[in-house]
């Protein structure tokens, strides 16, 4: 089953009672592509490390997340606590150690949430800007609609590969996905009861079998801190969000 392309804009009048919202933030990053010397998500960026950038994201109270799971392997555990300690590190989360893929580590961060109902976001770690608007319209569409992803339009031209060479894609019926990507609880954990399959990329292709999957405008700044060049970018976003 394919997702739409279409994008879905939330209406709060539209809108039963909100559900209660969780967050699952998986971080499992060595930083090989960074060139470090210590997992992406540890770098620092704008003087902070990269997943206090993203965590303070959930943390927002007008988003009103009770319950946020920070997924970590578990060899990286001790060097988050020394962050903790040395940046003051007081929001509000429950650790929990990793699985050999993504698909079993967001398994593992599901299992850790204490309600059987409510909304959950799954977030790369390493995704430190997303606007609280893009987080806000992907929680309400899910509640909505069950499932929800943020993704944007492609800026460059797209061609896929074949066996005379390449062809042409059209770009207006692309997207780039992004997270967050929400949940009705009970869903995901009916699919992530599924064996993992190897075509799984993110949460939606684990969902998508068993549920339409809706698309909500993300944002450009909304960057995957993968490569040297993501986080001198990122420095540029924040340095400039923070003029007055």
């Amino acid at each position: 089953m394919s997702a739409p392309i279409s994008t879905t804009s939330a209406s709060s009048s539209l809108l039963p009672a909100a559900l209660p919202r969780f967050a699952i933030l998986v971080a499992g990053g060595s930083g090989t592509r960074m060139g470090a010397d210590r997992p992406k998500q540890f770098l620092p960026l704008a003087g902070e490390p990269v997943l206090l950038h993203t965590l303070r994201r959930f943390a927002d109270p007008a988003l009103g997340v009770q319950q946020t799971v920070l997924v970590l392997p578990p060899d990286q555990f001790e060097t988050w606590q020394q962050l903790c300690t040395e940046y003051a590190i007081t929001l509000p989360h429950t650790v929990v150690a990793g699985g050999a893929t993504r698909w079993a580590s967001v398994r593992n961060g599901l299992a850790a949430l204490s309600s059987p109902e409510g909304v959950v976001a799954v977030h790369d770690g390493v995704r430190p800007l997303t606007p609280a608007s893009v987080i806000e319209a992907t929680y309400q569409v899910a509640q909505a609609q069950g499932a929800a992803i943020a993704a944007v339009v492609p800026k460059d031209s797209v061609r896929s590969l074949g066996q005379q060479g390449s062809y042409a894609l059209d770009r207006s019926r692309l997207r780039l996905v992004q997270t967050p990507q929400c949940f009705e609880i009970g869903l995901l954990r009916r699919a992530y009861q599924l064996p993992e399959l190897p075509t799984f990329t993110d949460d939606a292709s684990v969902v998508e079998d068993l549920h339409p999957i809706q698309l909500v405008a993300g944002d450009y700044r909304n960057l995957k801190i993968t490569t040297p060049e993501d986080l001198l970018l990122a420095e540029a976003i924040l340095a400039n969000s923070a003029q007055p």
